[in-house]
């Protein structure tokens, strides 16, 4: 009986000194990330990733750190290299977790990255993929609040190159808020961000619709 129970103290044990490690690296990735340091935080994500195989999220966040630092070069060769190495990592959460709708709008910021960068070059092809993987990403999940922001963020953006009015929009903005603040955030480490930025456009959308003085 004791032998049985110094085993089940030793693997008890030892699971929380994996979970430990895990957070431990998870928490110094979102530090470095949070220090601009991206190059660091994204090769602290893709190593914890070889380590928990199974778990979609390192991947995930290497992939979206990719394409967040992409927003704004000027040299194409490095957008390339950055943004084919995000897919892999994308490809990679996305085998671990399939359709999973967060994974599906790091797709399409992904192809927005590039329409960011030359959008005569990139919008005929990625507008309509990106249209596409909103539209799916709503059909699974029509109550994720980062889904509602994101297609409509991308569609307020294609009124606006087709200069047609965004204010049709603003409810759509309304009803993410509303959905983040009723979220329940229960995983650890789970994207659950977006509510700043669905209040600061709502504010925009305040100021479009508010009567001009």
């Amino acid at each position: 009986m004791r032998t049985l129970l110094l085993v089940i103290t030793f693997i008890f044990t030892m699971n929380i000194t994996a979970q430990t490690s895990y957070e431990k690296g998870m928490n110094k990735a979102f530090a470095l990330w949070d220090q601009q340091k991206n190059t660091e935080a994204s090769q602290l994500f893709e190593r914890i990733s070889a380590a928990e195989t199974d778990n979609w999220l390192p991947p995930y966040y290497a992939g979206l750190i990719e394409i967040v630092s992409s927003f704004g070069l000027k040299d194409e060769t490095v957008l390339t290299t950055k943004l084919t190495r995000a897919k892999e990592f994308l490809d990679t959460a996305s085998a671990i977790s399939e359709n999973n709708p967060e994974i599906m709008i790091s797709y399409a910021l992904l192809n927005t990255a590039y329409i960011a960068f030359d959008g005569a070059k990139y919008g005929m092809t990625l507008s309509g993929e990106n249209a596409a993987i909103y539209q799916k990403a709503l059909s699974i999940a029509p109550n994720n609040p980062r889904v509602v922001l994101s297609k409509t963020e991308w569609d307020m953006g294609a009124a606006k190159f087709f200069g047609k009015s965004t204010i049709p929009f603003c409810k759509d903005i309304e009803r993410a808020i509303t959905l983040f603040e009723a979220e329940e955030q229960t995983t650890p480490y789970y994207p659950y961000s977006g509510l700043e930025r669905a209040k600061a456009i709502s504010t925009e959308c305040k100021k479009e619709t508010s009567p001009k003085n």
